[in-house]
């Protein structure tokens, strides 16, 4: 198995996207391990801002973008999910009402901050992170509103990408931050979700909604059809996980032997094996995101990788 990781280290800047009137993506480049997007809505009085960066830095130079737009102050942080590259920042947003789900609050608890990334991946300068979880949370869904600019806050329902994952939804706009639950150019993640539920929320949750501008949690900012890219990898991933365990192999094993065929190139393709291990679980049957056991996954896809830590260049 080659090795993978990535050529370049000299990425591209991140850039602003209006994608509708007074609402803008921040698309980080090249969207690979911790390197997310994230948004924000400019109103008369004040920014919401859709998820922080996962550094010091980046998150510094996101504010300084939304700067660049309008000298509104950002009055609120709403967090698609618990992850560290959505979260990490929110210390930065200094006088900010942080919202969340329920969960969300209590995952970013738990998890502390950047010491749990170490020895999975390359050592990344995070800066000073000082965990700040939502102090204003949810248990199904809640409404902000950017003057007169509905957006809709609201949990999947069901773990998918995390077990905590909530979209951004402007009905008026047909404009959806979806968080991780889509990824464009990059492979998806579910090792703390569910691969059936993610499948579930993107056929049930995702699509009814006619989405036409999806800003994805990582990647370029995509239309519809990006919904079935990704339901068609999480189906292979399903596909190959069923066949891996009828033949008696491990996820690992499983991931070794498979033709990635049309996602072979797919940032962080290593994610392959992450995924089999959730799908595997499944298989076996139990509540969707349950706990599974991820320093042993995350060791098999340093495996994958050829022994090497997971190329991270945020």
């Amino acid at each position: 198995m080659s090795t993978v990781h990535h050529d370049v280290t000299q990425l591209p800047p991140p850039r602003v996207e209006e994608v509708s009137d007074g609402v803008f993506a921040y698309i980080q480049p090249d969207g690979s391990w911790w390197i997310n997007n994230t948004g924000f809505l400019v109103g008369e009085r004040g920014v919401i801002s859709v998820d922080a960066c996962s550094t010091v830095r980046r998150t510094r130079a996101y504010l300084d973008a939304i700067s660049s737009v309008t000298p509104q102050p950002v009055r609120t942080l709403i967090n698609t999910h618990h992850h560290g590259d959505h979260t990490f920042g929110n210390h930065l947003f200094g006088g900010a009402t942080i919202v969340g789900h329920e969960a969300t609050r209590s995952n970013i608890l738990q998890w502390g901050g950047p010491k749990a990334t170490a020895p999975f991946w390359t050592e990344v300068d995070w800066g000073d992170i000082v965990p700040e979880p939502p102090f204003l949370t949810y248990t199904d869904s809640v409404t902000v509103w950017s003057d007169d600019l509905r957006a809709d806050v609201r949990h999947v329902g069901v773990a998918a990408h995390t077990t905590n994952d909530s979209i951004v939804w402007l009905p008026e706009r047909k404009v959806l931050f979806s968080g991780d639950l889509l990824f464009n150019g990059g492979t998806p993640f579910l090792l703390q979700g569910s691969v059936a539920g993610a499948v579930q929320v993107l056929e049930e949750v995702i699509e009814p909604l006619g989405a036409t501008t999806i800003v994805p949690g990582h990647g370029a900012v995509a239309g519809p059809e990006l919904i079935d890219d990704v339901l068609g990898y999480l189906r292979f991933v399903q596909a190959t996980a069923r066949a891996g365990r009828d033949a008696g192999l491990s996820p690992l094993q499983a991931a070794r032997e498979v033709d990635l065929g049309a996602y072979a190139d797919l940032r962080d393709r290593e994610r392959i094996v992450g995924n089999l291990h959730r799908a595997y679980a499944e298989l076996e049957g139990g509540p969707l995101g349950r706990s599974i056991d991820a320093a042993a996954a995350l060791t098999d896809m340093v495996a994958y990788n050829g022994g090497r830590p997971l190329t991270c260049l945020a």
